[in-house]
């Protein structure tokens, strides 16, 4: 929805108002809330009924159900409600991100920190639907399509607004890898699966020498890779078959990577192996609708089957193939084939953290992390709950209350048009502006 005049004006003269008050919006925020009365899953534990979340300076600062709360804290009553940990998407492909091109199958210098849009309004919807930290791929055309970002949903107007972490003037990312049918078959790709592991081994090969010394000029795909062959950066796996998978647990064995699978449709089939080499599985419940050959295997019991063996899960959208807005009924799906409820609240908020070395900061509600968390009006399993509110980092930055938010989390695909993206942001910036 486009914002009147009166409305903008309101929202500069807010701001101008705090200014004049002594008191900046931002410091404004510095005062603990405390939300009291709620049910409270913190995926830390066992869930809290009548528990209190206290937040403040973007942590949380305690929460239980018999805590102290400040003095001087703004109490909001969520009797009712629940409250849970912000969905942590290990999949996504929000914000407009790109990859690599046709000029190669390998990539590894390609990042998609340099094709996301932070204002597109998918990550406004991904907002509606409870994501505040994701994962954002490029695509799955080659055997190495380049580097992922790690993205916490917070509004911003450029990449370092909204990259979880930046390191070195870059932000914090994994690698992307392919095999299967996606990457073959075009001019200058490989055209069997034997021929992709090859080219994958040999590239692999050569950067083991360019890391242990052997650089006549720099490279910096080769330096992506030293951070995969290090441990630094997580190998994040786009496989569907149970043999391609395997084929990418025998790299990891030879190279040493850490290695997450995507997608994983088969690897119901071999979750033992998975456990017994300690790799872990980013889930899909729903997956390539129209039909493709390599998920013909997919059984909405596989997060199931792989909790069970003991496999570290998380779930995941691929959005826009599942909607971000969906997540939480991807969970219900997957206890409905048979993964627990608890084990399924946690494969979309902590162990997508943990997989991603993460979970320091989000997947949980403990003190000392990152206010990142969602207000629901029931059971996060239920068809019938909505998610109410998103915060990130203690700011409140979906609300189900607003008119221009609802659409975000009702309307169609995009759920807002270029125009009334380019129009809130700079709503924003004109109230920002006049502090």
């Amino acid at each position: 929805m486009i914002q009147t005049k009166s409305r903008r004006a309101w929202l500069a003269g807010a701001a101008l108002a705090a200014v004049a008050a002594g008191v900046s919006p931002a410091a404004a925020q510095d005062r603990a809330i405390a939300f009291t009365g709620a049910r409270i899953l913190t995926m830390a534990g066992e869930p809290i009924e009548n528990g209190t979340l206290v937040i403040k300076d973007g942590t949380i600062i305690a929460v239980g159900a018999n805590v102290a709360i400040p003095a001087d804290a703004e109490r909001r009553d969520a009797a009712g409600r629940v409250i849970m940990p912000g969905i942590v998407d290990t999949h996504s492909h929000i914000g407009q991100v790109a990859g690599a091109d046709g000029s190669g199958p390998i990539q590894p210098d390609v990042r998609a920190m340099d094709s996301i849009d932070p204002m597109s309004t998918t990550i406004d919807k991904a907002r509606a639907g409870g994501v505040t930290t994701a994962n954002i791929m490029p695509g799955s055309g080659h055997l190495m399509s380049g580097q992922t970002f790690y993205m916490k949903l917070r509004k911003g107007r450029t990449i370092e607004d909204i990259a979880f972490q930046m390191k070195d003037g870059a932000a914090i990312g994994g690698m992307k890898m392919a095999n299967g049918t996606n990457p073959m078959g075009r001019s200058g790709f490989p055209g069997t699966r034997a021929k992709s592991a090859s080219l994958v081994r040999e590239v692999l090969t050569e950067a083991k020498a360019y890391c242990a010394g052997d650089r006549e000029k720099r490279d910096l795909g080769k330096e992506a890779l030293c951070e995969v062959l290090s441990g630094e950066r997580l190998v994040h796996f786009h496989s569907h078959r149970a043999d391609d998978i395997m084929t990418a647990l025998r790299l990891k064995q030879e190279f040493g990577f850490n290695l997450l699978i995507q997608h994983g449709t088969e690897t119901w089939k071999i979750a033992g192996e998975l456990a017994k080499a300690g790799v872990p599985v980013s889930n899909i419940t729903l997956d390539a609708p129209g039909g493709k050959l390599e998920t013909m295997g997919l059984r909405m019991d596989n997060a199931g089957i792989l909790e069970r063996a003991g496999v570290l899960v998380s779930i995941h959208s691929d959005d826009a193939i599942v909607d971000s807005r969906m997540m939480l009924r991807e969970a219900a799906l997957a206890v409905r084939g048979g993964m627990s409820r608890e084990g399924a609240l946690r494969a979309l908020t902590i162990n997508g953290a943990k997989q991603m070395k993460l979970d320091a900061r989000v997947g949980s509600l403990e003190v000392g992390k990152d206010a990142d968390f969602l207000v629901l009006d029931g059971d996060p399993l239920s068809a019938y709950s909505h998610v109410l509110e998103t915060w990130v980092e203690g700011d409140k930055l979906f609300d189900r209350s607003k008119p221009e938010d609802l659409l975000m989390a009702t309307g169609g695909f995009g759920a807002g048009s270029p125009m009334e993206a380019a129009h809130h942001h700079w709503e924003i910036a004109e109230a920002e502006g006049a502090e």
